[in-house]
């Protein structure tokens, strides 16, 4: 369940902000707001200048930044939605718009974009913000799982190192977390306190799917075979072998990092975006690198929820937002947003450029598994944020840390969230 308070506050810092601005002022200038989620310092940097630039050279549609939060955009965005006080230009996930797309609240950008930004994003980027006959957002930024990994203890202990041309299996994967493990130390520390994305994204590998969509296009969950093979490793594991740490199931990302450095666990699974974080906090001297996740019957794929860039319907100038939206995303301008969320662009044009090709803090790995990248199997599933919060949070956390087994997980996923979805699907 997310937090209220939070979410209320920073509505009303956001449409007292709105009073002040949007729309069309007395000498015909046009003033747009522009929600950004950036959060890192370089990201909220590149964004800001990015919006200066803009202003200078477009006198008459003046762009107006206003900080969000992801911690609560989702219930944010509906209240400023249903208030009519939504921001002309919408940073997001794209997990998180099927809702407020069929809600009607987003435009229709499919006649509002460029030729250039649509045949630069491939077609599998541009299914994740696709919902019916529309498009109601542009992906722009992307990021795969990765495992960070001690350099060091990896050299010293002989396993192979894999790279996105071999790379382990979940099998050899999770052998190698055995042998590394012993004597209070860990090959991996799961961290798991937002189980729901890193299992379904990183089941693709595996074949699964979980939901399924009829010809009536209803969507079932399914929590087969090839759906149970990540989260049963992730829990033999912690469980039978003892070779994840049991104290960071409930954990964050970040929360895991004191403890990798302090050689207490041999990897991480973490987005490609933390390198930031142990650029910044590692200790001086530590080794480490970037290895792409293990892969399975799907190869190395990977299921991924773009950050997105969308225009609200009831805006009055969705031409100028969307000609705003084409300026952020130009292909050099969409290399200074990736570096400063060290993330990939979803554009061809700038994911080759060399900044992002480097071997340096694993770029190379990175921009090798951008290919394997698909959309996140709840993409187009209306309720998706229900299900996740009431129904799919709980009973992997509870199966995680060995409170349930397999069999009424999959009761749980598939018997509780179906009633769910039937809601929104009626």
């Amino acid at each position: 369940m997310r937090a209220r308070l939070p979410a209320l506050a920073l509505v009303l810092l956001l449409l007292l902000a709105g009073c002040s601005s949007g729309g069309t002022r007395d000498d015909g200038r046009i003033t747009l707001r522009f929600q950004s989620l950036a959060w890192q310092e370089e990201s909220v940097e590149a964004n800001k200048a990015l919006v200066k630039e803009w202003n200078a050279t477009h006198p008459d549609v003046r762009v107006e930044y206003v900080q969000g939060s992801w911690d609560s955009v989702h219930d944010q965005l509906l209240t400023a939605f249903e208030g009519g006080e939504a921001p002309d230009i919408i940073h997001d996930a794209s997990d998180d718009l099927a809702d407020f797309a069929y809600g009607g609240y987003l435009a229709d950008l499919t006649d509002l974009l460029p030729a250039r930004l649509k045949s630069d994003i491939p077609r599998r980027s541009w299914e994740t913000t696709t919902f019916g006959d529309g498009v109601y957002g542009v992906p722009f930024l992307q990021e795969p799982r990765v495992l960070i990994a001690n350099a060091k203890w990896l050299g010293q202990s002989g396993v192979r190192i894999p790279t996105p041309e071999k790379p382990w299996s979940w099998a050899e994967f999770r052998r190698i977390t055995e042998r590394l493990s012993g004597r209070g130390k860990y090959g991996i520390a799961w961290p798991l306190k937002e189980p729901v994305s890193a299992t379904l994204n990183l089941s693709l590998s595996t074949g699964g799917q979980l939901f399924h969509r009829g010809a009536d296009g209803k969507v079932t969950v399914r929590f087969g075979e090839a759906d149970q093979v990540v989260p049963r490793t992730i829990h033999a594991q912690a469980d039978t072998d003892r070779s994840a740490s049991p104290t960071t199931l409930g954990s964050g990302g970040s929360d895991t990092l004191p403890g990798f450095f302090g050689g207490r666990y041999a990897m991480v699974p973490l987005g490609f975006s933390y390198r930031q974080q142990i650029v910044q906090q590692a200790p001086k001297g530590f080794d480490w690198q970037v290895l792409p996740a293990p892969a399975g019957a799907g190869g190395l794929t990977q299921g991924v929820s773009p950050q997105t860039l969308s225009v609200a319907e009831d805006g009055p100038h969705k031409k100028e937002a969307a000609a705003f939206i084409d300026f952020l995303l130009r292909p050099p301008n969409m290399v200074r947003l990736a570096l400063g969320d060290w993330m990939l662009p979803t554009g061809r044009q700038a994911l080759s450029d060399p900044a992002l090709r480097t071997s340096e803090h694993g770029w190379a790995t990175g921009t090798a598994l951008a290919e394997h990248l698909r959309p996140a199997p709840a993409q187009t599933v209306r309720g998706y944020p229900e299900w996740k919060d009431k129904v799919a949070t709980p009973a992997l956390q509870e199966y995680y840390s060995g409170a349930i087994g397999l069999g009424a997980l999959r009761e749980r996923l598939e018997e509780d969230g179906n009633l769910v979805l039937a809601r929104y699907q009626r």
